[in-house]
């Protein structure tokens, strides 16, 4: 098979390293990827976004299956703009089309419909800036802190929780004045739920799914999950406290009413579901829905797969799933990020990194990465994922340390206490 993963992340570059595994594969390539893809497919230049250009590139070098990394192309309707072209009608994609991506794209529509589909999640209001008054109001009768959302993609940030009630409303009055442009025309305002996020992947094709690994990542740049919201610092997988009673409610509670509800509005759903999860007492409750696999969970749960990655995604693809079973390692990986200095705020590009080659024990899995005369250089705020398995956590985590003192740029920073709430 020919294949074509659109992204330039560490996702990216864990999808692309396991496919490269496949006895199906023939040629992969990567839009437009790092310095990482480079070594195990063919990088392109080409907007993921730029949807013409990609489907010139995929009639030319006849590729078979597309695997879309990132949000924007899905939520802007790459799925069905792609099989509108001519010689593109039966393309492969894995990755909704924009109906479904409306899962991720809206914060609303998601609301809308855990509601319809009894999907546990917190109590919450939509507003916009004409209902300013009776957001006001809705504020005042909730307890802190408040949580604000977006309704729209905002790259991340577009979530905040405040515990000051006149901070929340003087955000609430900011967002929807244009903070986060056409992403806060609508706010959702939620309860807060006290617990402890995980994060719950499934492959579908609209009928059947796979579960796929499960992973606790880290948001906050500073150690004890303290400072402002990143990307995301790192993750680990398998998740302790996911045991078999959490697993069997949130695949009876909220996976399979997902599914049969994304069916019942008429969503043909092939690719990923990224359930954002919050584990109350010990009961599930969705935060989020992401309509692709995370990052950096991704470097994380990937690695866990024994199966051949991209028969399973064929198979979602030509919807019979249903023949095909998932093996997953009984090892833990970690994943630790190390970010350029100074994100998530400004940060410089273009440090040399040095100490790659010296790597035994772990996986890299480039983020923020290019190479320019022969060197790998800092192109990103997240810059390299190292990943290393281990019999445990603990373990895992030792060695993705151990492996970071190796691997040096100027300013690199990494945070030095991840699982630390696990323990």
């Amino acid at each position: 098979m020919n294949v074509l993963v659109l992204g330039a992340g560490g996702r990216e570059h864990a999808i692309a390293w396991k496919i490269s595994q496949s006895a199906l594969l023939n040629k992969l390539y990567v839009a437009s990827g790092n310095a990482g893809t480079s070594r195990v497919a063919e990088n392109i230049q080409l907007n993921p976004t730029d949807f013409n250009a990609i489907a010139g590139f995929i009639i030319e070098k006849a590729i078979d299956l597309l695997i879309v990394g990132p949000e924007d192309p899905l939520v802007n309707g790459i799925t069905e703009k792609l099989r509108q072209i001519k010689g593109l009608e039966n393309l492969k994609i894995i990755g909704p089309d924009s109906k479904g991506a409306k899962l991720e794209g809206s914060k609303e529509f998601a609301k809308i419909f855990m509601q319809k589909n009894n999907i546990p999640t917190a109590l919450y209001k939509a507003f916009t800036k004409s209902s300013i008054n009776e957001a006001y109001d809705f504020i005042d009768s909730l307890d802190p802190p408040y949580v604000l959302k977006a309704d729209g993609l905002a790259a991340g940030k577009g979530v905040l929780i405040m515990e000051n009630k006149q901070e929340a409303k003087n955000s609430l009055a900011e967002m929807l004045d244009g903070k986060f442009g056409q992403a806060s025309h609508t706010v959702v305002i939620e309860e807060f739920l006290d617990g402890i996020e995980y994060s719950v992947f499934v492959l579908t094709d609209g009928e059947n799914y796979v579960i796929l690994p499960e992973a606790k990542d880290y948001k906050r740049i500073g150690e004890g999950d303290t400072g402002l919201n990143t990307g995301g610092m790192g993750a680990i997988s398998p998740v302790p406290f996911f045991n078999n009673e959490l697993k069997e409610k949130t695949e009876q509670q909220i996976i399979i009413p997902t599914i049969c509800g994304l069916k019942s509005e008429g969503i043909d759903y092939k690719g990923f579901i990224f359930f954002g999860l919050i584990k109350v007492g010990n009961n599930p409750y969705v935060i989020e829905y992401n309509v692709r696999l995370g990052d950096p969970e991704s470097e994380a749960i990937i690695p866990r797969i024994n199966s051949d990655f991209l028969d399973l995604l064929n198979a979602t693809a030509e919807k019979r799933l249903h023949e095909k079973q998932i093996k997953i390692s009984d090892q833990a990986v970690a994943a630790v990020m190390a970010v350029s200095g100074g994100y998530p705020e400004a940060y410089e590009k273009g440090k040399i990194i040095n100490g790659c080659e010296d790597i035994k024990d772990s996986i890299l899995f480039h983020a923020g990465t290019k190479i320019e005369n022969n060197n790998i250089i800092t192109s990103g705020g997240r810059v390299i994922a190292v990943c290393s398995y281990g019999n445990n956590i603990n373990d895992a985590l030792l060695k993705s340390y151990n492996s970071l003192q190796k691997i040096n740029f100027e300013n690199m920073y990494y945070r030095k206490d991840l699982g630390f709430d696990l323990k």
